[in-house]
């Protein structure tokens, strides 16, 4: 946390499937916002988006979500908004949804882009690597350790996002939690 370069820092904080849609859209805010009325660039800002509690599956990748879609969907309550069935892909990655997700059509992949980082809870990953070995008859280690080497970029696993959120508080991030 320390180290993101910017002076104005934000830390997102969402616990929902919607919630990190609606962080996208706020980070996106903050960036375009920052830009048009005080002419500060990328650099100029430092923010997180803390995937944790039902949202935290959407630091996976595509991959992930189609091999593991079905025990995620049915466990945060999410399905793909185009099929009505667990998604077989990392919605916020998709520019096609548009209005269908509190996105907009902003991706993941646009705010990494910006240097957006993110702070994944690790103990969520085990959670949801227990319910997916479970549902399938896996392993968990071996779901956890899957799951954590295909995470988008900029990803940071922390030991809880409750315990990132009160980091980032403590470093002088402003925070703005998301549902």
């Amino acid at each position: 946390m320390d180290a993101l370069p910017g002076k104005h820092r934000f830390f997102y904080d969402s616990t929902s499937a919607t919630g990190a849609g609606d962080a996208i859209t706020f980070a996106t805010n903050f960036y375009v916002a920052n830009k048009s009325g005080y002419d500060l660039g990328d650099k100029d800002l430092a923010v997180i988006l803390c995937l944790r509690h039902w949202s935290t599956p959407f630091a996976w990748t595509d991959e992930m979500w189609a091999k593991y879609g079905a025990p995620i969907s049915e466990r945060i309550k999410f399905v793909d908004p185009k099929t009505q069935a667990p998604p077989v892909v990392n919605v916020y990655r998709k520019k096609d949804y548009g209005m269908q997700l509190p996105n907009r059509g902003t991706t993941l992949d646009v705010l990494i882009d910006r240097g957006v980082h993110f702070a994944v809870c690790d103990m969520a990953t085990r959670a949801y690597s227990g319910v997916i070995a479970g549902k399938l008859s896996l392993k968990a280690d071996e779901v956890y350790a899957e799951l954590k080497s295909n995470s988008i970029p900029n990803c940071h696993y922390v030991s809880a996002g409750i315990v990132a959120v009160n980091r980032a508080q403590e470093r002088g991030y402003a925070l703005a939690w998301m549902g």
